[in-house]
């Protein structure tokens, strides 16, 4: 019976990547002299920090210019609420979500059942979904439905088997 697993992952290689690219860019452009702006990565967290609100969402901004050059789904980011730091500064932290959740995997499993080819089955597997089926155009069908449809998480598909 063919099969195919949904999960939902980040590259953490990218994402250094994509962090030290900013970090670079951030030191070396002029707009950015003297404001004290720092990207810094640890663990799944990202930690923003700068002199003004305004500078802070320009660091932003580069950093998600990176981030998508190197195709990681701004989707796995939660941001989390701008913060007063030392000094006049502000911070922001930024989370990197990974693993689909129950309430995810539960919205995940409703869709396929509801919108999914006749004989298209799923079911919860840790942080993933398996999805089973009798012929290998139904998965197919399926994987372009949920490809289609936003979850608010970026979505891969893993294990395609016949």
């Amino acid at each position: 019976m063919p099969t195919f697993d949904v999960v939902s992952q980040v590259d953490m290689q990218e994402v250094r990547n994509a962090v030290d690219q900013a970090a670079r860019e951030v030191e070396t452009r002029f707009d950015f002299r003297a404001t004290s702006s720092s990207i810094e990565l640890s663990g799944h967290e990202l930690a923003l920090r700068s002199a003004t609100e305004d500078r802070l969402k320009a660091v932003l901004q580069v950093l998600e210019e990176k981030l998508v050059r190197r195709k990681v789904s701004l989707k796995a980011l939660d941001y989390g609420k701008l913060e007063e730091a030392a000094k006049g500064t502000v911070r922001q932290t930024v989370t990197l979500k990974a693993g689909i959740n129950a309430d995810q995997s539960r919205a995940i499993n409703k869709f396929i059942k509801e919108n999914g080819p006749k004989g298209v089955s799923s079911s919860n597997q840790g942080d993933q979904v398996r999805v089973t089926a009798k012929k290998r155009d139904d998965l197919q069908a399926t994987i372009t439905a949920l490809r289609e449809h936003d979850f608010g998480i970026p979505l891969q598909f893993e294990n395609f088997r016949d």
